[in-house]
């Protein structure tokens, strides 16, 4: 049949061309071009009345070029995004806790300390001098109440004489303890073993309590941190997985929650989560990082491209390639979708394992067309 409608067209074309050079017998090629048709009409039937008589029909289906992806289940984990940072557990700034003039500076930014360590100075000239006067009274309240302990061990002299001696040796050494404390409190000493980030004294400047001074860092105490909405608050728990995208640096950490907070807070309705990191040179308190929380998990799961999930007046349907006699057609399935994720969507209801889902030209399908499969 397909040869007959070829052999039509060729001598229709053929028979145009010749009447452009004979315009003038129009009417004679009309006549022949008819004749033509005629003939040709009747070649088409016979043709296919002899296919019909070999128990062979003719399909004049129209066929859509399809993809189908077969349902099989599969792990699916649902990502929360929050906004975090990189923080340090041991991040302080140390200040004088007195008033005073920064005397001595000991140390540089980028030097390792421990606990304890002299970091800086405050001129303390007046309280060491009231020291060294100090003891020299003390020299002689304690000899006027060694020699006054030793008359009264022998009866000699007066009680009152004795207590008086006494209680001027307690006083001074009251005294002592005291200035000493007050000279302790002129040296500014880390608390926490790290590394010197900024000095904020300088040498000759007045600081007082509460002024910066010294900021130490523990880089090895690191966390990342951000605030979760309080409707994940049952779903966010420690041992939760994490991923933490730190884009400036092109770095992506995979770690579990170590911490998820138990209070929310009243003014943005959200609560605390952290994770602690091993120490790394790349990671900087206050770098700013992305949190993708796991607060959705399952390891068997059937999973679409969420663009193939449609919309319709009875609700959600994806489209399957079905056997159809000697043919494939779509057909049209219900689902209820579930958390969507990265381009991908859980169905809870309406998939099997095994069905053909057409995710390659289902757009323009409808339900019962014919279709073949790439």
């Amino acid at each position: 049949m397909k040869k007959a409608i070829l052999f039509l067209a060729v001598a229709i074309l053929m028979v145009a061309c010749g009447g452009n050079k004979n315009s003038d017998n129009k009417q004679a090629q009309l006549e022949a071009l008819k004749k033509q048709q005629a003939e040709l009409t009747v070649k088409i039937k016979d043709l296919e009345a002899a296919i019909a008589a070999e128990g062979k029909t003719i399909d004049n289906t129209k066929y859509k070029n399809v993809v189908v992806t077969e349902a099989t289940a599969q792990s699916f984990v649902h990502y929360l995004h929050v906004q975090g940072k990189i923080d340090a557990e041991e991040n302080i700034t140390i200040s004088a806790r007195m008033p005073g003039e920064v005397k001595r500076i000991y140390v540089k930014a980028g030097k390792v300390v421990k606990t304890g360590e002299l970091l800086a100075e405050l001129d303390n000239s007046a309280i060491a001098a009231g020291i060294e006067e100090l003891k020299t009274g003390m020299q002689l309240a304690n000899t006027l109440y060694e020699k006054q302990k030793a008359l009264w061990d022998q009866k000699i002299g007066t009680e009152v004489q004795y207590l008086q001696a006494k209680s001027q040796k307690e006083s001074l050494d009251k005294k002592l303890i005291t200035l000493n404390e007050q000279l302790e409190m002129t040296k500014i000493k880390s608390p926490i073993s790290g590394t010197v980030d900024e000095i904020m004294l300088r040498i000759g400047q007045t600081t007082a309590p509460g002024a910066p001074g010294i900021r130490i860092v523990n880089t090895g105490t690191l966390k990342a941190k951000g605030e979760v909405a309080e409707a994940y608050a049952g779903r966010i728990k420690q041992g939760s997985e994490m991923k933490i995208i730190l884009s400036d640096i092109n770095k992506e950490i995979v770690t579990k929650v170590t911490y998820s907070g138990k209070v929310i807070n009243p003014m943005n309705r959200s609560f605390t989560v952290e994770a602690a990191l091993d120490e790394n040179n790349d990671l900087h308190p206050n770098m700013i990082a992305v949190l993708k929380i796991a607060d959705y998990k399952t390891d068997s799961a059937i999973v679409v491209p969420i663009n193939t999930v449609q919309n319709s007046e009875e609700g959600q349907y994806v489209l399957l390639a079905k056997q159809s006699g000697n043919k494939m057609i779509a057909e049209r399935r219900a689902v209820k979708q579930g958390l969507s994720y990265n381009g991908n969507v859980e169905i809870i209801s309406g998939l099997v394992k095994g069905d053909r889902i057409i995710t390659t030209g289902y757009q323009d399908l409808n339900q019962g067309d014919a279709i073949i499969i790439k």
